[in-house]
């Protein structure tokens, strides 16, 4: 076991984590970043990356998460492969323990851990996760332009997606467990007035249907829950629309969460309850949830962190 001493301990490796290194290590904090159960974040997941800004013919998931990490450790950060699973932020320095059993003290910590998108859970989804199936609408609409497209869920996100995925595809089914909506009223009236959305009400996946070679979504199985009754249709591609879960169960009861478990910062700052503890990315956004916007928020935290060791001379 070792003991592991930095100004900035950023836990978390997707794109604010990573961001927040950089403009940390830029400033000479030296900051440690602990890269936690996923290195890379939810975009090691994704193929086709074609809206983050600097890369016209697009980039993969993976390398602009492998490039990011290169350039943060040029610039100084020291990178420990771990997970973080207890964290005491009673009192600074901060100190945090890893699976492996080492020690990691932080006169700041930033938090970048991510939400993780809930999935349906059945084996064929998983197949063609990246090859029609989606869990980001405003991430993957583009694909899908003058195709006809699935989404799974009844609440906010799914209605909004929905009528987000009508300005690229030729048309969208919502598919609902249930016979009415979660979403808010003035959001239903506006799905049902859109000509190119259809309901399918009481109704889950079995199954996702697709080809091989190439391979694609085709379609889906449902069951319905009420007849017992399976059918299936035709679509080029599915929207898991399901909610996330924020990965914040390491700071429940000891940082400020929203009812659905978000860490809650001050407006227009990533400053959480805590002096000196930061969030940045989706587990602090539950709106936007896109590389660009953790990336924002990752650079705010860092220049929040030197700010705050200034103020209590802990940055020489």
């Amino acid at each position: 076991m070792a003991t592991h001493s930095t100004k900035v301990l950023i836990i978390g490796s997707g794109a604010a984590g990573l961001t927040a290194a950089i403009y940390a290590a830029r400033a000479n904090l030296k900051p440690i970043l602990v890269a936690g159960l996923q290195p890379g974040g939810q975009l090691t997941m994704t193929t086709d990356v074609e809206n983050f800004p600097g890369f016209p013919e697009g980039i993969q998931g993976p390398e602009l998460m492998e490039q990011m990490q290169a350039q943060a450790e040029r610039v100084g950060t020291e990178f420990l492969y771990d997970i973080i699973t207890e964290a005491d932020l009673s009192q600074r320095p901060f100190r945090c323990v890893g699976d492996s059993g080492d020690i990691y003290e932080g006169e700041t910590v930033i938090i970048s851990t991510g939400a993780t998108a809930r999935w349906l859970g059945i084996p064929s989804e998983e197949d063609y996760r990246g090859f029609g199936v989606s869990a980001c609408a405003t991430c993957d609409a583009f694909f899908f332009r003058g195709k006809d497209v699935c989404i799974i869920g009844g609440g906010n996100t799914a209605v909004e997606e929905a009528i987000f995925l009508t300005n690229h595809a030729n048309s969208v089914t919502l598919i609902h467990r249930r016979d009415s909506l979660r979403a808010e009223r003035v959001m239903q009236d506006h799905l049902f007035a859109n000509a190119k959305i259809s309901v399918i009400w009481d109704s889950v996946v079995e199954e996702v249907l697709g080809s091989t070679d190439p391979k694609a979504v085709t379609g889906l199985r449902l069951k319905n829950l009420k007849t017992g009754k399976t059918q299936d249709i035709s679509t080029d591609g599915v929207f898991v629309a399901i909610g996330h879960t924020p990965n914040t169960s390491l700071f429940k009861g000891v940082l400020d969460t929203d009812g659905e478990g978000y860490l809650v910062t001050k407006p227009g700052s990533t400053t959480t309850n805590i002096p000196g503890v930061f969030a940045a990315g989706d587990v602090q956004d539950r709106v936007f949830r896109q590389a660009i916007t953790a990336a924002g928020t990752g650079c705010m935290a860092a220049i929040e962190a030197d700010r705050f060791l200034v103020e209590h001379g802990s940055n020489g």
